[in-house]
């Protein structure tokens, strides 16, 4: 994986594109980060003379257009877009690229949310869907039917840590003439950019890792395709669920640190995974930095590192993994990701309690942490004692 950008003025460092992308300084004030435009409607120099393309915020706004410009540049894209929640760009993604009596390949393996969205409401358009295990290949071309035209992906998965070999499920998407759709949230586009290894969309709650400080909700599209990015902005347009211009001035705040807060949170991650193994309560660890882990290979050939995320099995069942989760101190028992605090959770009864009783279902006795970027030695004093009860 390639880990710089070309720009006008030859490749550039992931770190400098994060901190430059789409941040040139306001041209009135000399302000060094775009302002906040906090603004509904701009003035036309007589009937259409629009200053810079802006009418309307809907259509488009300064402090969106900035961070979709940094999004595009971050993910080696052509296009990004912007969006209220994560779920608001999924959203607008499937409508834009699917029509009734179309179908989806989804992982058996995803966040609560997605699965939500194509069993609750897609369907309901008459988009079919079937399950697959996309981190074997055979599964994905087994699930392919010739209606198919999206393959949906998250690698590393939400929240059983599945890894899929991006290049391998794409080129079986493009031999049956699909789209491969990749959720790179968990990964954060600084460890992993699913476009270079041929996929077609790149999907972002930026809640999470973009953002990173837990206090600005969105989501992003990023595509490699000048037409399907224009098709998409149609849609993002007609159907209004953009990101605010307050919430993307925080996201492109957040991004200026996403690779030291990425290198923070995977080391801090690696070193939980490792106690994790070797404590007599806990009877599995998923994390794909763990050498036994089935997608470590595939992870180390198509990551930078493996990421904050860590699930891992306790034994006693659904109620010890309960009381894990009640007796941490350090670690907030709340829902979400990729904040600078870790964050600990029952996926059973928490964020993964819409996919109860489908083939997503998740183990009863699992726990799924956030890994932050705190002191570790302090978070595996807090883990010892919420596993010892001590």
């Amino acid at each position: 994986m390639s880990d710089t950008h070309h720009s006008q003025s030859g490749p550039r460092g992931f770190e400098t594109t994060a901190i430059h992308a789409g941040n040139t300084a306001d041209p009135v004030t000399g302000a060094v980060v775009p302002p906040i435009y906090q603004v509904s409607t701009y003035k036309q120099d007589g009937v259409g003379g629009l200053r810079g393309g802006y009418e309307y915020s809907r259509s488009a706004n300064p402090t969106r257009t900035a961070l979709e410009e940094n999004l595009a540049a971050l993910e080696g894209g052509r296009r990004g877009l912007a969006f209220a929640s994560g779920l608001a760009a999924e959203d607008c993604l499937l409508r834009t690229l699917l029509s009734p009596g179309d179908h989806v390949v989804i992982p058996n393996d995803a966040y609560g949310g997605t699965f939500r969205l194509f069993a609750k409401v897609v369907s309901r358009w008459g988009v079919e869907w079937s399950v697959a295990d996309t981190s074997d290949v055979d599964s994905v071309r087994a699930a392919l039917t010739p209606k198919t035209k999206v393959v949906w992906v998250e690698t590393p998965s939400n929240p059983l840590l599945g890894i899929t070999d991006i290049a391998a499920v794409a080129q079986v998407a493009r031999e049956a003439g699909a789209r491969l759709v990749v959720d790179n949230t968990f990964a954060s586009p600084y460890l992993q950019q699913p476009l270079a290894l041929g996929a077609d969309v790149v999907v972002h709650s930026m809640t999470k890792y973009m953002g990173g400080h837990s206090d600005v909700v969105g989501g992003a599209l990023v595509v490699g395709d000048d037409a399907l990015g224009d098709d998409l902005a149609f849609h993002q347009n007609a159907m209004g669920a953009v990101a605010g211009p307050f919430d993307s001035w925080l996201v492109l705040r957040g991004i200026k640190t996403l690779p030291v807060r990425m290198d923070r949170h995977s080391e801090n991650a690696t070193r939980v995974a490792d106690m994790l193994t070797r404590h007599p309560r806990v009877t599995k660890v998923l994390y794909p930095g763990l050498p036994e882990h089935p997608g470590h290979e595939i992870a180390a050939k198509q990551m930078k590192a493996f990421g904050g995320m860590i699930s891992f099995q306790v034994e006693g069942g659904e109620e010890a993994a309960v009381e894990v989760c009640n007796r941490a101190q350090l670690f907030t028992l709340g829902e979400s990701l990729g904040g600078v605090e870790s964050l600990i959770e029952h996926p059973g009864r928490m964020t993964h309690a819409s996919v109860a009783g489908s083939a997503l279902e998740v183990p009863a006795d699992l726990v799924r942490l956030s890994v932050g970027i705190e002191s570790a030695d302090d978070l595996l004093a807090d883990l010892k004692q919420a596993l010892e009860g001590k």
